[in-house]
């Protein structure tokens, strides 16, 4: 009987810490925003206390069918933003958790404009400081910050985590970092890499998803839906919208052990073309391309384990700290001052 209640309670108390721990120093309002014709759902989550007007960071998706919460990866980095006065904004992608569309049809240029439409409307809530917005992006977004703050010019700043440059260079860096760190032969490297060739030849060709699947080495689990995504964005370059949007104050966030994006190719580029004065770089040499500590990120069972007991132990040292740090440099809000 006792092992019985002994177990009850350590249950009862697991469950009361897994509520506290996922419990945020945040009001979150469930709001909504027509864009080309579709309603996209979303959430605002703003400072626990204060009317304000507060600043406002607008958050950019990566690739994948991300809702407005990132499956509540999101809430450590909005409560961070919030501690520094600012209140967070995030729609869920076209097809996501009620929005209405399908992600995959867009363009980057259409997750522009879905942003800058994002952001129109946070200029006219009365709690928010139409002088203090910026945008928060990672991976993918890093084809559409650019583009947006190229459009507005009245945005206060940009934070660009893991982004690449260039759609084709970074496929093969991921390509080539997979295999490496998956310990490939020569031979494995080398036949990855023709079939690699034989998807571009078909891209570059306008081959048809039938055609793709008709020719390709090994079609894999592509679908018709993917493949037309890629076709449409597979000449991505951010080059010359970052010449676009020179001034704008930007934060570049960087991983050290990030096999999706090339790192060190990334901050060559941004520092090319960015000036010096408005353009800040933040390495985390611990952290993978989600910003989550490699170690961590390499044991399954403690990441799941952190993820219901410490989200907020996912991100690697110092990396909220730091988010909250820049925002607040750009101006305090109300609970910032």
């Amino acid at each position: 009987m006792w092992t019985l209640v002994a177990v009850v309670l350590a249950a009862m108390g697991a469950g009361g810490v897994v509520v506290w721990q996922h419990t945020y120093a945040l009001r979150e309002e469930k709001v909504s925003l027509r864009h080309d014709g579709n309603l996209l759902k979303g959430v605002l989550a703003l400072p626990e206390r204060g009317r304000g007007p507060f600043g406002l960071v607008v958050f950019v998706h990566g690739d994948g069918p991300v809702d407005a919460t990132h499956e509540t990866y999101y809430r450590p980095l909005w409560e961070s933003f919030a501690r520094a006065g600012y209140a967070s904004l995030s729609f869920s992608k076209p097809g996501v958790a009620g929005s209405q569309g399908d992600w995959l049809d867009q363009s980057m240029a259409d997750r522009a404009d879905e942003t800058l439409a994002a952001v129109g409307w946070a200029r006219g809530r009365p709690e928010i400081d139409c002088h203090r917005i910026g945008l928060w992006g990672a991976s993918q977004a890093g084809w559409v910050l650019p583009k947006v703050a190229a459009r507005d010019r009245r945005l206060a700043f940009v934070i660009a985590v893991s982004p690449a440059v260039n759609w084709l260079r970074q496929g093969r860096y991921n390509l080539l970092a997979e295999l490496d760190r998956d310990g490939a032969s020569a031979g494995e490297r080398a036949a990855a890499l023709r079939r690699r060739q034989s998807t571009l030849r078909l891209l570059e060709r306008g081959a048809s998803f039938d055609e793709y699947r008709a020719e390709a080495d090994d079609p894999g689990d592509m679908t018709a839906a993917r493949w037309s995504f890629i076709a449409r964005n597979h000449r991505s370059d951010a080059t010359a919208d970052l010449r676009a949007m020179r001034g704008t104050p930007l934060l570049l966030v960087l991983a050290g052990h990030d096999v999706n994006v090339d790192a060190a190719e990334t901050e060559a580029v941004y520092r090319r073309l960015l000036p010096p004065a408005s353009l800040t770089v933040a390495h985390y040499p611990d952290a993978t391309h989600s910003l989550v500590d490699a170690e961590l990120e390499r044991r399954t069972w403690r990441l799941t384990l952190t993820a219901v007991f410490a989200p907020r132990q996912l991100y690697t040292d110092r990396f909220l700290a730091d988010q909250a740090r820049y925002v607040r440099e750009r101006g305090p809000g109300e609970e910032g001052r």
